[in-house]
């Protein structure tokens, strides 16, 4: 498999999650994103889409984080990144699909552009608009799992969630966003962050990070 990325990109943080925690090999060929690389033609003829990640696999060039996730669920069953209840599987998505619709649509690179450059807004304004969107989404999250009442993880090792989740709070803490009333998401990041499939997968140890 060959991962091709960016290091600070959420959605390839949280693929790259994915990938350590079920255990599987995979190259990188990173894509930089500061440059357009991924708009670029050769980029765009195998992945429409002009984004990272992609991952090529099993002879195609897969794109979609979310999608690509639960695609290497199923095609490596082994370590599985949901659990075999189906409630605690809905918990899961339900908290994961919370971060990755609601969150990632408003606060990506491109629109992160645009707001600057076309629209003309200072980055303090960007910054604000950023941390406002996080706020709505990560509120409710931290909410919930205080209602469950989690431990280190979601349930009894990181999964779906936690793959989905560290690279926002990766992102947040960029943002200046506060996470002292989070102890939740706090703990469960924490617990993640100790762990090597994460390290291994955090932004500082990827090979294009500066």
């Amino acid at each position: 498999m060959k991962l091709y990325g960016y290091w600070r990109s959420s959605t390839s943080y949280r693929l790259r999650i994915a990938l350590e925690l079920k255990g599987l090999a995979y190259e990188q060929d990173p894509v930089n994103l500061l440059e357009s690389a991924q708009r670029a033609d050769s980029f765009t003829a195998r992945n429409p889409f002009a984004g990272v990640p992609m991952l090529e696999a099993d002879g195609r060039d897969r794109a979609q984080s979310m999608a690509i996730i639960a695609w290497l669920d199923e095609r490596y069953p082994d370590a599985p990144l949901l659990p075999a209840d189906i409630e605690k599987r809905f918990t899961a998505r339900e908290l994961a699909y919370a971060i990755a619709t609601e969150l990632h649509a408003p606060l990506n690179l491109p629109v992160l552009k645009y707001l600057k450059n076309e629209l003309g807004h200072s980055q303090d304004e960007i910054d604000t608009w950023y941390r406002h969107w996080l706020a709505k989404t990560l509120v409710p999250v931290e909410r919930r799992l205080a209602q469950l009442g989690t431990g280190d993880f979601l349930f009894d090792a990181p999964g779906l969630f936690e793959t989905v989740l560290i690279p926002q709070l990766y992102n947040a803490r960029r943002f200046d966003y506060d996470l002292s009333a989070s102890p939740h998401m706090v703990r469960i990041e924490q617990a993640c962050l100790a762990l090597p499939a994460f390290q291994r997968a955090h932004p500082d140890s990827q090979p294009d990070a500066p």
